[in-house]
């Protein structure tokens, strides 16, 4: 089992804790990775993108001119797709791009990308992060401490920690989640992984 410090919330190491080997010591599976990202990001595709085709295109109901004798190319109608104004040939129509992956492959995939950030070691533990007010300035003081104030990071809570959460969100390279809400596209989109003593053992027990 790997072993990291824990740290609190001036920075200074107060302990240790094990991570399992089952979920941040596997190897990293490119393949499912991968599949589970497009799945994340095309189940938030909102499919609203639509085209005209030249049966919804207005006017263009007669003839332009007629079939032969003008010593011109024959056409049908000014709202055909070589026309400027005309419909569009296969252009999108409002559509569902969503679909599944297998509930297993999923836990895979969060247990591969846990495994790679370890690797990379990427992940640091706190003890805590609770926070007395809502105050941007002050959990920035925290980054600072953790020396984190320069990376972009995802912090992992096992509850639901509002002060945290609000103070959080006007810095555009930290984003919060909870250990139920977790996700592989999340994970993978920051360069660190700060998870809580108590987000870290409730990891363990729900992936191990």
């Amino acid at each position: 089992m790997a072993k990291l410090d824990v740290y609190n919330k001036l920075g200074e190491v107060v302990g240790q804790i094990e991570l399992s080997d089952a979920v941040f010591a596997i190897e990293p599976n490119e393949s499912v990775l991968h599949q589970v990202v497009k799945q994340q990001l095309a189940n938030k595709r909102q499919g609203t993108s639509s085209t005209r085709t030249r049966t919804e295109v207005r006017g263009g109901g007669r003839k332009p001119w007629r079939q032969k004798g003008t010593g011109r190319a024959r056409q049908g109608s000014i709202r055909a797709a070589q026309w400027v104004g005309g419909g569009i040939i296969f252009g999108p129509k409002p559509r569902d791009y969503s679909f599944t992956v297998p509930k297993k492959q999923r836990r895979l995939a969060l247990k591969s990308a846990f495994s790679s950030k370890l690797t990379a070691s990427n992940i640091k533990v706190v003890e805590d992060l609770q926070l007395p007010e809502i105050k941007t300035k002050s959990f920035l003081a925290v980054l600072k401490a953790l020396k984190l104030d320069q990376t972009s990071s995802l912090i992992v809570e096992a509850g639901d920690n509002k002060n945290l959460q609000y103070s959080a969100r006007n810095l555009p390279q930290v984003a919060t989640t909870r250990v139920n809400t977790l996700n592989v596209y999340d994970v993978l989109s920051k360069d660190v992984l700060v998870l809580t003593k108590e987000a870290a053992l409730k990891i363990q027990e729900v992936y191990a």
